[in-house]
Parts: C-alpha cells; structure tokens; sequence
C-alpha cells in the first residue's frame, strides 16, 4: 500500500548546473552554512526571492529586459549603419523565366 501511494506522486524537475566558478561555489557553500540550511536548499531559497515575486510572462517584452541590465552600467552605444536604397520586387515575366522551358 505504501508503494502504491508513492507512485502516484509527482515528479518534481531537477536542474544541474555544471562549471560552476570555484569562488562562487565556496561563497555559496559558506552562505548556505551561514542560514543553516544545505547548498541545494539555498540555491531553491535564493531563486524562489529572484523568480518567484513576479510570474515571467513569455510575452515579456525583451528590450526592456536588456535595458534593464545595461542602463546600470552606463548604457551600450551602437554604431549606426549605413543602408542601401530599398530595391523593388524582382520581375519573373521575362523569357528567362517562361515555365516551359
């Protein structure tokens, strides 16, 4: 009986995160340890307060999401482009182009 009630749990998701940076990792270690709880737990706790406020709509509008990250450093000045004249529409009614051929 009880196996029968443990097989009709959800699975939860797993995430692995490879090539963490060594620094990370230690002040990771050391501010799980700090709060009393284990890495895993702190890294559940820390993106629940990062992603867990506000829902991420995948109608997120992505360009305010980008200046959001680099109005802080100063902002990114791109170059501007030079661009040619807009041509017309090819033209498919020469001889070139007769479909019996």
């Amino acid at each position: 009986m009880l196996a029968d009630r443990h097989s009709r749990r959800l699975a939860l998701p797993t995430l692995v995160i490879r090539n963490i940076d060594d620094g990370l990792h230690a002040r990771l270690k050391a501010h799980a340890a700090a709060h009393g709880r284990s890495m895993e737990e702190e890294v559940r706790r820390i993106l629940r307060e990062r992603l867990g406020q506000a829902p991420v709509s995948e109608a997120a509008n992505w360009v305010d999401a980008i200046r959001a990250l680099v109005e802080p450093l100063g902002g990114i000045d791109l170059p501007d482009i030079d661009r040619d004249k807009l041509r017309g529409p090819m033209d498919f009614s020469g001889s070139d182009w007769d479909s019996e051929s």
